[in-house]
């Protein structure tokens, strides 16, 4: 038992050791009773990243913004999204209750672009899903063909943009994409409910396991580390109530967020994408309300999504976070008629 212990202790450290320091956001998504699923991501960046949010109808025009044979497509579904500087999308619900969730991987490699394959930014990937998938088992079957190759465009302050995705739906599925070495890997399953940032999804299951079998409540790691976070999220996530009340859920949701995102000013030398909390967003797929909360406002202010129009020509919809409004309770009605944004095109 010690010499098992003690190989598993030192394939932590190696696993360590060989991870980036990159922080930038966490995922985690509940199961509850009575079909209840919620979904819930905080981001985290060096830079203001200038994010409003939008109601997208269905029926738009969509182009990869990849240059030459870019992808094109015209969105199935309708949804509501943050936007990083208007020209791209983090993080969003679609009218069927897919949540498709943008974060930082360092180890993601796009491969050099292939002009005879159509073309996607990494800027439109999460609104691929969104616009075209109902379901999580819908979507793994479309990526897994690798309709598209990702390119990254050029982020303002110079920082790359090597990303992978999450999705979840209404039943609870959920997958994880990640480019590595130029190939889609895909996680697929109702059990992939956490996610970081580094290292690779299957070393964060394999840190992870390592952790769960000292048990969390004798000692949890507690710093900024992606590493850490996945495993305190995944320990506070089963000890959250299982509850159908969305008070309950959407409460234990913010808690774990909070718990997993790093306080403002924190930053480290060498590392510039280790950055501060700026925003997390709780996706309620159950009943169908997007949450935002600002860390630099005082009040978490949602949008039930049964108000806004989805139904192809309708108008796109943008919600001005510009100069810290002070917004509570549903801002449905808020937002006002704009011009749908062009993704932000790769280099």
């Amino acid at each position: 038992m010690h010499q098992i212990r003690l190989i598993t202790l030192t394939s932590l450290v190696a696993l360590l050791a060989t991870a980036p320091v990159a922080d930038a956001c966490t995922r985690v998504t509940y199961l509850g009773p009575e079909n209840t699923v919620v979904t819930g991501r905080s981001m985290d960046w060096m830079v203001p990243l200038h994010t409003n949010l939008w109601a997208f109808p269905a029926g738009l025009k969509r182009n990869g913004a990849a240059g030459a044979n870019s992808i094109s497509w015209t969105s199935k579904y309708g949804s509501v999204i943050s936007a990083a500087y208007d020209s791209a999308t983090a993080d969003g619900m679609n009218e069927k209750g897919l949540v498709a969730n943008l974060l930082y991987l360092s180890g993601t490699e796009y491969g050099p672009r292939d002009p005879s394959r159509p073309g996607l930014s990494v800027a439109g990937w999460a609104q691929y899903a969104l616009d075209n998938f109902a379901t999580v088992a819908d979507a793994v079957a479309a990526l897994e063909k690798n309709p598209f190759q990702l390119s990254g465009p050029a982020l303002p302050g110079g920082f790359n943009p090597t990303m992978h995705l999450s999705i979840s739906d209404q039943s609870g599925d959920s997958a994880i994409f990640e480019s590595i070495d130029g190939k889609i890997v895909v996680h697929h399953g109702r059990q992939f409910q956490v996610m970081t940032n580094e290292p690779a999804y299957d070393q964060q299951l394999a840190l992870n396991a390592y952790w769960q079998d000292i048990g969390g409540a004798a000692m949890l790691p507690g710093t900024d580390r992606p590493a850490d976070r996945f495993v305190r999220a995944s320990y506070y996530l089963g000890q959250s109530p299982q509850t159908a009340k969305p008070v309950q859920s959407i409460a234990s949701m913010f808690s774990i967020m909070r718990n997993a995102s790093v306080p403002m000013g924190v930053t480290k030398a060498g590392a510039p994408n280790v950055a501060p909390t700026l925003w997390r967003t709780v996706s309620d797929q159950k009943n169908m309300v997007y949450y935002f909360e600002d860390t630099e406002r005082p009040n978490v202010f949602w949008v039930a999504m049964d108000k806004i129009d989805f139904k192809a020509g309708a108008p796109t919809l943008k919600l001005d976070l510009s100069g810290a409004p002070i917004l509570a309770g549903d801002t449905a009605a808020a937002f006002k008629p704009v011009a749908a944004f062009s993704f932000m095109p790769a280099k």
